[in-house]
């Protein structure tokens, strides 16, 4: 298998280090492998503003890939970085060979992250998001993520709030990302009242989609970065 290009797009609370086992990997193989932090998470929490939203973390993504002069890429998103990565494949899809989503989101033109999950679940990151906090989404407790017991209190230290606005932002989409023409999604099937289910429901079957489930909870580069890492280089 020839060497690929790889730009990795983690999901709400994360950052790069929660590619870290799969991106080891690849590059191990000899694959180019970049891994952007987005603005105000993690180790870029420094950066942390209330007016960071989703356009925000796309421009992350875009001007990375421009300014490297990346092209032929396999762009891979995590959960939120679902948003991100529709986002930034409607921009620059002549840069895009393949798209892969992990346990992600897949919105529609005009849809927030906030439109794809239950209202109860939304109205409650709302309310958490003061002005005393910032505006800032405390993070999910990994449990809830049925993250594998070993690496739960790791990922738990390793979260860091997220900006509300990236989830209250509407995506504005031309149609431009469906010119993509290989496309997987990642399902993980070991998460109790997951949300994800019917957007891998909804490409069975589908041209230019594959599907995929791993038997593992949401943070699926971590639970099972081997098996994540042959699906990528598939895609």
């Amino acid at each position: 298998m020839s060497n690929k290009t790889f730009v990795l797009v983690h999901g709400a609370w994360h950052g790069a280090w929660s590619y870290e086992r799969v991106a080891q990997r690849l590059l191990n193989k000899g694959h180019r492998v970049y891994v952007p932090t987005l603005t105000g998470l993690s180790e870029r929490s420094h950066l942390y503003r209330p007016d960071i939203n989703l356009t925000s973390h796309v421009l992350d993504v875009v001007n990375l890939i421009r300014w490297l002069d990346l092209r032929d890429i396999t762009l891979v998103g995590h959960s939120y970085g679902g948003m991100v990565v529709t986002a930034v494949a409607d921009q620059i899809s002549e840069r895009i060979a393949s798209l892969v989503y992990l346990d992600a989101f897949l919105p529609k033109d005009n849809q927030c992250l906030h439109d794809l999950v239950p209202e109860a679940m939304a109205q409650a990151q709302r309310e958490s998001a003061t002005a005393a906090n910032l505006f800032g989404i405390p993070p999910i407790p990994a449990d809830i993520y049925n993250v594998n017991r070993t690496d739960r209190e790791w990922v738990d230290r390793s979260c860091t709030p997220q900006p509300l606005a990236t989830f209250t932002e509407r995506v504005r989409l031309t149609g431009k990302v469906n010119t993509v023409k290989r496309n997987t999604y990642v399902l993980a099937t070991d998460l109790p009242a997951s949300v994800f289910g019917h957007f891998r429901d909804e490409r069975v079957g589908l041209e230019h989609w594959d599907t995929v489930g791993l038997p593992c909870g949401h943070d699926v580069m971590i639970d099972l970065p081997d098996e994540t890492v042959a699906i990528l280089e598939a895609a």
